[in-house]
């Protein structure tokens, strides 16, 4: 098994130059909300590694919300953002991007306050590289080539299944294997191919290990403290929750409109979201808590294609910024936006309000987990104007939706069986 990983090169705009930047950015997508995969600055889609790339100007237009708290609106810079989903390692892939995109990335960067253009550009990407706080792959293991080679498959397949009267009386389990003498003909010619699953790499097997036991031993070790803190902690956040004002006026028109016109360019959507922590070590330390265990969660437990119960988010990551005042929060998700803040606020809002209620604005919560997210009035709104748009949006399988991934995954799965009864012969067919 090939594991996933991720990167996030991020450097502060050069004030005056963000302008330029986006225009720049524009110049990279075949059209709005879509990328050229083949664009003169970075061609992603020489990269067979990268299921999914964006650059994205973080410019946060609710940073003036704090002064509703009483505090100080701070000083922080506008980021540029360069983030990836792969297979294998994120640096390795980063490497390779800078040796075959160098001079376009260094056009790019050049809009930064400390980019060096006599640096090594790899090198300063990977001091760039923000630590990601906490991710989620739908289904680990699962690479590119694998979902491009089974896509060819089910396409080959599905033209050569007997259909209407000329299936009429043929044995399922014939056609089964009939398919299966084609397409290892076909392979024979090269012109399908099936990668077999590669090995998993021991080093990631041993850190996925510790990851698993070392957090549940530090939750055992810090159980003491929590249970004589737990009145001063439930104390602290009942007075929060009942004091934090809700920010959630409706977004802004024409802001709301550039968000729409890049979304729908394909069964799957990007979204990219900035937001201030609430101020005080008492939401820092918490919300820091809670991701890691939303990252052990998605590490060991939702690795099959859902989190919780939402079924349609391919990768998903948390990423904290400016000495962990604000988090970034990106995802790819398939169906409409409406549909994916349903999702949602039906399934997992306790899940959202866990993480997202401390930030400033959340409609309140009561006991960290209930309404919040649960206020779909308020829920919407707010979760809009935190949205930024994703100026360069990156998708290695365009058409290619969740769904369709673990259909092509079981017909192939299917073809390699060495025999089948009638019925599940059938049923097999069926996904062709």
């Amino acid at each position: 098994m090939t594991p996933q990983s991720h990167f996030m090169v991020m450097a502060p705009v050069t004030p005056g130059r963000e302008a330029d930047l986006r225009a720049l950015l524009e110049t990279m997508n075949a059209r709005p909300g879509l990328a050229d995969p083949a664009n003169a600055l970075v061609p992603f889609g020489e990269f067979e590694e990268l299921h999914f790339a964006r650059f994205t100007v973080l410019d946060d237009a609710t940073l003036g919300d704090i002064a509703l708290l009483g505090r100080p609106v701070p000083s922080l810079p506008t980021w540029f953002a360069f983030m990836g989903d792969c297979d294998g390692d994120g640096r390795a892939l980063l490497r390779r991007i800078a040796q075959r995109a160098g001079a376009g990335l260094r056009v790019l960067f050049a809009h930064c306050e400390d980019f060096d253009v006599r640096a090594d550009l790899s090198e300063w990407m990977f001091a760039h590289d923000r630590p990601v706080a906490a991710r989620y792959v739908n289904t680990v293991g699962r690479t590119v080539r694998q979902v491009r080679e089974e896509s060819a498959l089910q396409q080959a397949l599905s033209v050569r299944v007997p259909r209407g009267p000329a299936a009429a009386g043929r044995d399922a389990a014939g056609i089964h294997a009939e398919l299966g003498a084609f397409v290892r003909d076909e392979q024979r010619a090269g012109r399908l191919v099936l990668t077999p699953e590669a090995a998993t790499p021991l080093a990631w097997r041993l850190a996925d290990l510790a990851h698993l036991l070392a957090i549940p031993l530090a939750g055992l070790l810090l159980l003491p403290f929590l249970l004589i803190a737990s009145p001063v902690i439930i104390g602290l956040l009942r007075w929060r929750e009942t004091t934090d004002p809700q920010i959630c006026p409706r977004p802004d028109a024409a802001a709301l409109e550039t968000l729409e016109a890049l979304e729908d360019q394909d069964v799957t959507n990007q979204y990219t979201a900035l937001g201030s922590v609430k101020p005080g070590w008492f939401r820092r330390t918490l919300v820091s808590a809670l991701l890691v265990l939303v990252d052990y969660a998605a590490r060991h437990v939702f690795t099959r294609g859902h989190l919780a119960r939402v079924q349609t988010i391919h990768f998903a990551r948390w990423v904290f910024i400016d000495d962990r005042r604000r988090v970034v929060f990106t995802s790819n998700y398939d169906g409409a936006h409406q549909a994916y803040m349903d999702d949602f606020i039906n399934k997992v809002a306790w899940g959202l309000n866990l993480v997202f209620s401390n930030g400033i604005g959340w409609p309140r919560t009561d006991w960290l987990v209930l309404r919040g997210a649960r206020i779909e009035a308020l829920f919407k709104p707010y979760q809009r104007r935190h949205q930024l748009p994703t100026q360069v949006w990156y998708k290695a399988y365009p058409g290619l939706g969740l769904a369709d991934l673990a259909r092509n995954r079981r017909i192939r799965e299917g073809l390699q069986a060495s025999s089948l009864t009638q019925a599940q012969a059938l049923q097999w067919l069926r996904l062709l």
